[in-house]
């Protein structure tokens, strides 16, 4: 049977950064990969990689086919084109430990969505936290932020038993609007627990600007609405776990430039999750 796991990296002016996440996958122990580069930017990574000593059969290149068009829309191009069982998505900025594909090709032969903890790192790769990280566990859509606190990029899925496409149209919070698409017909996911995703903060992230803190509440304020109307055909409690989950992280954004004032180069996570744990349901 068919267990080639398809990775899927947008790249946009990547070049600091797309060989270091290009030797990750090539260090990976699991040999049943594929990895779908969609430059966004009109650039050539193909021969700017293998200038880098960087190649390999397994690498397809493509386009979006524009300039800036945005990630949804090169991971859509990619989701259009595979015809592999399984997905995962890897951002140019970003690493997969070495035993990444492994575990998570293992845990997708019996559930249709598999998260795993993340190595949440500076630009430079300098460990900042975890997140998610202690003991494997099975989530649903309304437990899996309150363990997945941060981004939802570290996630793989089976695309016979679950699929979807990015919405564009969101500004930010792409992937977890992908993942609700996903649990409409896998109501139970893996999460591993051991970090094997390297999740990089960006100093635009860190900082937290004003234009930052209006899109993220905009996009959740959107999530929750869609939530709410039904859009995702989820179960009411499910519902209203990721909805309890979104009213604290919109009360965070707004705190979080004040505290962000007080604590200079506090992370949006450090400052989120206690406020989860006062709720009585965030990680232990």
């Amino acid at each position: 049977m068919d267990q080639t796991i398809a990775i899927i990296t947008p790249a946009f002016k990547a070049q600091a950064t797309i060989a270091a996440a290009m030797r990750s996958v090539l260090a990976q122990t699991y040999p049943h990969w594929e990895l779908w580069l969609i430059a966004d930017d009109g650039f050539d990574y193909e021969t700017f990689l293998a200038a880098a000593g960087i190649g390999d059969s397994r690498i397809r290149f493509a386009a979006s086919g524009g300039n800036g068009r945005g990630a949804c829309i090169a991971r859509n191009v990619a989701l259009d084109r595979m015809a592999t069982p399984y997905a995962a998505v890897l951002d140019a900025d970003d690493r997969l430990k070495p035993r990444k594909l492994e575990q998570v090709a293992a845990a997708l032969t019996g559930h249709g969505i598999v998260s795993t903890a993340l190595d949440v790192m500076t630009e430079d790769f300098r460990h900042l936290r975890h997140v998610g990280h202690g003991a494997d566990r099975v989530l649903s859509a309304g437990t899996h932020k309150w363990v997945n606190l941060s981004g939802d990029t570290m996630i793989a899925w089976d695309r016979r038993r679950a699929d979807g496409r990015y919405d564009p149209a969101m500004v930010n919070m792409t992937d977890l609007e992908f993942l609700l698409q996903l649990y409409r017909t896998v109501p139970a996911s893996r999460h591993l627990g051991t970090p094997l995703h390297d999740y990089i903060k960006r100093a635009q992230s860190m900082s937290n600007g004003g234009n930052v803190t209006a899109g993220m509440i905009a996009s959740k304020t959107e999530i929750l609405r869609r939530l709410e109307a039904g859009h995702y055909g989820l179960p009411a409690a499910e519902v209203d776990g990721v909805a309890a989950f979104l009213r604290i992280s919109l009360e965070a954004e707004a705190r979080y430039p004040a505290a962000l004032a007080a604590r200079p180069g506090l992370l949006f996570e450090d400052h989120l999750q206690p406020m989860l744990e006062a709720a009585g349901r965030g990680l232990p």
